[in-house]
């Protein structure tokens, strides 16, 4: 068994992809920063209402068995995060351009810092277990 099959470990690492992807996003929203009539994006957070809603409306016939209420849903049933536009920029260049590179900074040193505690989380629970295992750090 590999740590890639704990659950705790693959939130993790899907978190990580999520921030990883947003920072594409952010850095593609910081380029245009100077294109007419583009509108900065961002990913929607992922919401497990959101997701256990999609689930049972798609499939009405389907219903989760779970032995204990904190149960996760199976990789293949999660909603990935979408790409959106800004509801309502508050702030547009003359070109019809919307990116306010000041709150892309803000979002991107946001990001590095989810980013810094995903990466130290997993290295703390791995040490958590090699410890537990008896073997040096």
């Amino acid at each position: 068994m590999t740590i890639e099959n704990i659950g705790l470990f693959q939130a993790m690492s899907a978190k990580m992809n999520y921030l990883a992807e947003r920072q594409k996003v952010i850095s593609q929203n910081v380029a245009n920063a100077d294109t007419p009539g583009y509108t900065s994006q961002d990913l929607n957070k992922v919401d497990f209402g959101r997701m256990v809603d999609k689930i049972t409306q798609d499939h009405k016939s389907i219903s989760l068995a779970t032995s204990e209420a904190g149960h996760m849903l199976p990789p293949n049933q999660a909603i990935p995060a979408k790409e959106g536009k800004n509801k309502t920029p508050y702030e547009v260049a003359p070109d019809g351009n919307a990116v306010v590179l000041e709150e892309q900074m803000i979002r991107a040193s946001q990001n590095q810092m989810d980013y810094s505690l995903m990466i130290n989380l997993y290295r703390n629970n791995v040490d958590m277990m090699r410890t537990a295992l008896g073997r040096q750090q």
